[in-house]
């Protein structure tokens, strides 16, 4: 490994949204610092599974053929 290249690489503490604490290994801030996290693991829709509105697939599907169903965009 080059000397000098690489940033300091130490432990830091991680605090989620509820307020628990873990320590990691980071290059973030410094030594001993505490990194606040605004959206974790614990509050974002995309883990929690939130109320995120679904779409009809088969719907969408069928309106598309219906308004774009005739046009032909290769040659034949």
């Amino acid at each position: 490994m080059k000397k000098n290249i690489h940033p300091d690489y130490h432990a830091i503490k991680v605090q989620m949204t509820d307020g628990t604490v873990f320590e990691s290994r980071s290059t973030w801030g410094k030594e001993g610092d505490t990194l606040q996290l605004d959206i974790d693991p614990t509050v974002h829709p995309a883990w929690t599974g939130g109320r995120g509105h679904m779409l009809d697939q088969g719907g969408q599907v069928a309106r598309f053929n219906k308004r774009f169903g005739g046009l032909s965009l290769g040659k034949k």
